[in-house]
């Protein structure tokens, strides 16, 4: 198989800008990730007519960061994707007040320092559920196994910390909440225990709640576009590896160990394991915490198609709805550039529209592609959304929700 020079070279500056290749594991970790100007470019040369967003009125200032309690607070899991990330947050967008920064890991990783910004150089302490009630707030960048071993236990009793969990450990547990901010944010109050939703729940719930407090939603049908860095790194390191391969001639299919088929020059529409009723898990988890999130009916009609594709960042998905109002499409536009966390980008006559490559790295979610349904008319919508999984669908999530519980006064020093 031949491919020209240029793609080659391509991927060699792709592979060169990464933000997901991790750190020599002998050598201090760097949790700052470098700017972005490569992929940001494309953004800033957009219309700012037709690009418009609100920060997180979650976020506050910098002044209000230094005024709320200073807080200490423990990372668990912070050498990976969504550790880095939250690292990063506190670091970039954060107003907690952090008067200290503790990471806690294996034995392996247990002594070694890691850079983690302006918290400086922090040392890596072998995790301990006593050690890690010290904190105000813990964060789980883990798996799920060692959530359910461990969430409660540093979390219980009036001397315990909030644990904010990124895993799918406790998203289904009537009794603890799983929230995001802007919408059900409230659900944390007087709560030790927070569940982090599945990132693509989370890319998709900003752009349909807005919509649902306009037009009152009927049915929801998502199909949905995943990176490979859904997967973690492996899932990354498996697409670049083998879309070197494909291009340096070297195989005419790509290898494949992470997913259920090669991912390089193909998409797969296959996400976790297959139920009984014909849909991936992935895909019932958008059902299950969409109800769960928005205080939908245990009934209400979500459905999801969720497709992986060989980008290395950021979730795009198609959503369809049916509404018990009709469908304003001015007044639609007019919520998405008043609601926090959004940003508008939909000027097709310029050829703008949400894209990975203008979403990655970004803290809000973009919307775009607004058009009434051909199928639902007057009572429909269609409309295209992309978001940075590891942020807005992972770590940022968790972030704001320390921030939520800091402003309703379920987090502050002990």
């Amino acid at each position: 198989m031949k491919f020209s020079g240029a793609i080659t070279l391509l991927l060699a500056i792709s592979s060169t800008t990464s933000a997901f290749t991790l750190n020599n594991p002998h050598r201090p970790t760097s949790f700052v990730t470098s700017n972005r100007s490569t992929i940001q470019q494309p953004q800033q040369a957009l219309s700012t007519t037709t690009r418009t967003s609100r920060t997180s009125h979650l976020s506050m200032s910098s002044d209000t960061a230094t005024s709320s309690p200073p807080i200490s607070v423990g990372v668990v899991g912070a050498t990976g994707a969504v550790g880095v990330e939250i690292v990063n947050c506190l670091n970039k967008f954060s107003s907690l007040n952090v008067s200290q920064l503790r990471i806690f890991g294996s034995k392996r990783s247990a002594g070694t320092t890691r850079d983690t910004g302006k918290f400086g150089d922090v040392e890596v302490e072998l995790f301990g559920v006593e050690a890690a009630r010290e904190c105000d707030v813990v964060f789980l960048a883990v798996s799920g196994d060692f959530s359910l071993e461990h969430a409660k236990a540093i979390s219980e009793g009036d001397d315990g910390a909030v644990v904010i969990d990124n895993s799918s450990a406790f998203r289904y547990d009537k009794d603890i909440p799983l929230v995001v901010p802007e919408i059900n944010g409230e659900c944390s109050k007087g709560n030790k225990l927070i569940a982090n939703p599945n990132c693509t729940t989370a890319i998709g719930l900003m752009a349909l709640w807005p919509l649902h407090k306009l037009f009152k939603l009927k049915k929801v049908a998502m199909s949905t576009y995943q990176a490979a860095s859904g997967a973690g790194q492996p899932g990354m390191d498996e697409l670049k590896e083998g879309t070197r391969a494909v291009i340096a001639g070297e195989r005419d299919v790509a290898e494949n160990s992470i997913f259920a088929h090669p991912l390089p020059f193909n998409v797969i529409p296959q996400i976790d394991k297959f139920m009984e009723n014909g849909y991936t898990k992935e895909e019932m988890k958008v059902t299950w915490e969409a109800r769960k999130i928005c205080g939908l009916p245990d009934d209400f009609p979500v459905s999801c198609t969720a497709v992986r594709i060989p980008t290395f960042r950021a979730h795009a998905e198609t959503i369809v709805i049916e509404t018990e109002e009709p469908v304003d499409i001015e007044a639609a536009r007019k919520a998405f550039e008043e609601a926090p966390g959004i940003k508008l980008v939909d000027n097709t006559a310029e050829l703008e529209y949400p894209m990975p490559l203008t979403a990655t790295g970004q803290y809000d979610v973009e919307v775009g592609r607004l058009r009434k349904s051909l199928v639902f008319g007057d009572n429909g919508m269609e409309f295209f959304v992309v978001g940075d999984q590891l942020l807005r669908g992972a770590a940022l999530n968790a972030v704001l929700v320390a921030e939520t519980m800091v402003e309703n006064g379920s987090l502050g020093a002990k």
